[in-house]
């Protein structure tokens, strides 16, 4: 199956690194002009130059503002006043005790996790209507099913997107914009590694690392390894594709076997 994306512009937030950086890569590959985010332009711009390494005749387009935030927002709309696509991507998670969350923490994760995709949605989903064409994806998490009691609010800022994804996907029928969520299990990326040893400790090998983890904090795994960004994107990718004109108002799985249930 070749996936063809040329003509159609992609926003991608969070993508200077890890998931959003291989969605953005996988977009591009498959002909998208792909608008690049993070908070800085500076930042943005390096992180452009390095996809470049791979693509080198990509057409990537700097797109930086802090999105959880509304003149960042406002900032990346101003940059890309149109998009085809748009992948909600961009995420915070860290360890914490329940009972430690305080208000403001419960209150960043969901301007962070939750807002910044709504404000996007609010701004591209007008256009994509008028034209007859869309795909929106929100990037969730095993996290947003099997809530970890390590990191609730993380947790529950990302069942949040899938009640953000199927209802905004009720509000987009039959226009021919699709709407769906990402439900992406532990992934191989360098926040991950860092959270990997906080909780199994720096003195194991990082293979050793990595299975002790998934024994102790993720044995529901199937796949029992971190998932790399790539196969994250590879589902992206599809979504965003003619191939997908069928699929909305999804929660769709790319988390290694990871939810033992059947989602509604």
């Amino acid at each position: 199956m070749r996936v063809d994306l040329s003509g159609k512009t992609a926003l991608v937030t969070g993508s200077t690194q890890g998931i959003g950086a291989a969605i953005a890569t996988g977009l591009a590959a498959a002909g998208a002009r792909v608008a690049v985010n993070g908070r800085s332009e500076t930042g943005v711009l390096k992180a452009i130059a390095r996809l470049r390494e791979d693509l080198p005749d990509a057409d990537f387009v700097p797109a930086p503002g802090d999105v959880s935030e509304e003149a960042g927002a406002a900032q990346v709309v101003e940059e890309v006043p149109d998009a085809d696509i748009l992948v909600n991507n961009l995420g915070i998670f860290g360890v914490q005790e329940p009972l430690d969350i305080t208000d403001a923490d419960w209150r960043h994760y969901f301007e962070v996790n939750v807002l910044a995709a709504v404000r996007l949605t609010r701004a591209y989903l007008p256009g994509m209507t008028e034209r007859g064409w869309g795909r929106i994806q929100y990037i969730a998490s095993d996290s947003a099913i099997v809530i970890p009691a390590e990191m609730i609010h993380y947790g529950v800022s990302k069942t949040a997107l899938l009640g953000v994804s199927r209802g905004f996907a009720k509000h987009a029928a039959g226009t021919g914009v699709t709407v769906n969520a990402v439900i992406a299990g532990p992934t191989h990326t360098g926040g991950v590694e860092d959270f990997v040893r906080e909780l199994v400790g720096t003195n194991l090998p990082w293979d050793e690392a990595q299975r002790e983890f998934m024994k102790r904090y993720r044995p529901q795994s199937l796949l029992q390894r971190l998932i790399e960004p790539e196969e994250i994107a590879h589902l992206v990718v599809y979504l965003s594709s003619p191939f997908a004109s069928a699929t909305t108002g999804a929660a769709v799985r790319v988390d290694g076997g990871y939810v033992d249930s059947i989602l509604p």
